[in-house]
């Protein structure tokens, strides 16, 4: 080993033994945070359209509950719902024909997630 390497991977090792280890996401977190970000628009056009009557809320906080995130990912995957939320509720004030068609759209693009996710990594 070359003698001026020697100082680096002794900081670097040093360094990972002193630093808090952060925890590595599961494969499907980008998914299940493009879930959350459907759900949260799904939680806001579904009531204002008045079609079904899920409640996307509630089935987020099991899904979280149910997936048993680390903070750091249960903070993501919340805001993500929240980005959702947001997000449509600046577009659309009123049920129109653009709202039915996000609204059919999203609950597709939930319905393929859902499935992609639990497929492929459900025990």
């Amino acid at each position: 080993m070359r003698a001026f390497l020697r100082p680096i991977l002794s900081l670097v090792v040093v360094l990972c033994a002193v630093s808090p280890s952060l925890a590595i996401d599961p494969p499907y977190q980008r998914q299940m945070e493009r879930l959350a970000e459907v759900m949260g628009s799904l939680y806001y056009l579904q009531p204002l359209c008045k079609t079904g009557s899920e409640d996307w809320r509630a089935q987020m906080a099991e899904l979280i509950s149910l997936d048993e995130p680390d903070e750091d990912r249960r903070q993501r995957l919340a805001g993500a719902f929240n980005t959702g939320y947001t997000g449509f509720s600046r577009l659309h004030r009123h049920c129109t024909p653009a709202s039915r068609e996000a609204l059919g759209r999203l609950l597709f693009e939930a319905q393929q997630l859902a499935r992609a996710i639990h497929t492929r990594f459900a025990e």
